[in-house]
C-alpha cells in the first residue's frame, strides 16, 4: 500500500527541498520504490537530481491540467537508485491560477495520483514555500506531513500557522491527514541557539518531533549542484547518514 507524504513548510530556507530529495533517495536506497513529485515552481527538487526541463516540456503542470496526458515520469538516477521523478519548472507558477477554474480544484492532485500511486511504496511531495493552491492540493492528496524546521526562532514563528492550515485541510478536504513529525534541520551543535530552539520545540511538541536531527553539513549543501542526493555524492558524510536514519524512522511509522 502506498504512503503519500508531503514535505511542507510555508517558510523558505528551512531545508524543505533538501529533505524531500534526500528522504526520497534514502527510502529508495533502503529498498522502497519511491516517486518524488516536484510541486514547487522553482523546480529545485528536479534540478537537485540533475533534471532541468524547458517550459514546453511535460511536467507536473500537464499532469494536473490534462487528464489525457501520460504522467511525465523520469528516472534520473537509474540504475544507481530505483527512484522516479515527476518534474517541475517555472511554468508551474501559472498552474495555481489555472487550477481555480476547475471544479473541486483542491482535489485535482488527489484524483490524478490515484491513477499512479499504487505503483510506489512512497510518494514524496515537495511543496512550495507557501500555503497556496499547490500546497493545498499536496496536503489534500497526502496521508502524512513531514515538517522541516530550521533550528532558529524565526522558523518557529510560522509553525503555528502551518499547523493551523493542516487542521483546516483536515476539516475541509482530508480527514485522514496527519503530521508524521517535525524534523529539525540545519542543527549546529556549536551554537547554543540551536540547542535552545530544539529543546523548546521538544518541550511543546515532543510527540511530534522526530528523534533524527539533520546537522549543518557542507556536503549536504554541495550535492544539489552536482545533481545528486547526498547519498550518492558522499555516502559517509553526516548529512547522508542522518537522512538514512530519518528514513528508517519514517518507515517504522514516524511519530506515534
Amino acid at each position: 500500500m502506498s504512503r503519500v507524504i508531503a514535505v511542507a513548510n510555508q517558510k523558505g530556507g528551512v531545508g524543505k527541498t533538501t529533505t524531500a530529495v534526500n528522504l526520497a533517495a534514502s527510502l529508495s536506497h533502503l529498498g522502497k520504490k519511491v516517486l518524488l513529485i516536484d510541486c514547487d515552481p522553482q523546480g529545485n527538487a528536479s534540478s537537485g537530481l540533475g533534471v532541468r526541463i524547458d517550459a514546453k516540456a511535460p511536467c507536473l503542470h500537464t499532469f494536473l491540467t490534462d487528464p489525457s496526458a501520460p504522467p511525465p515520469i523520469l528516472r534520473p538516477l537509474a540504475p544507481k537508485l530505483d527512484m522516479a521523478l515527476l518534474p517541475s519548472h517555472s511554468g508551474l507558477a501559472a498552474t495555481e491560477i489555472e487550477l481555480f477554474s476547475h471544479d473541486h480544484a483542491e482535489t485535482i492532485l488527489l484524483r490524478r495520483l490515484s491513477t499512479i500511486k499504487e505503483g510506489y511504496a512512497f510518494v514524496i511531495l515537495d511543496c512550495p514555500p507557501s500555503l497556496g493552491m499547490l500546497t493545498v492540493n499536496s496536503l489534500t492528496a497526502a496521508e502524512g506531513v513531514v515538517i522541516p524546521l530550521q533550528c532558529e526562532y524565526y522558523a518557529m514563528e510560522g509553525l503555528t500557522l502551518l499547523l493551523d492550515s493542516i487542521r483546516k485541510i483536515r476539516l475541509r478536504f482530508n480527514p485522514y491527514l496527519s503530521v508524521e513529525g517535525i524534523v529539525l534541520t540545519m542543527f549546529d551543535r556549536r551554537n547554543n541557539l540551536s540547542h535552545q530552539v530544539a529543546n523548546e520545540i521538544r518541550n511543546h511538541l515532543g510527540y511530534r518531533v522526530f528523534d533524527t536531527i539533520i546537522p549543518r553539513n557542507v556536503r549536504l549543501s554541495e550535492s544539489p549542484s552536482y545533481g545528486l542526493p547526498v547519498l550518492l555524492y558522499d555516502a559517509g558524510c553526516p548529512g547522508a547518514k542522518t537522512y538514512l536514519q530519518l528514513s528508517r524512522e519514517l518507515m517504522a511509522g514516524g511519530i506515534s
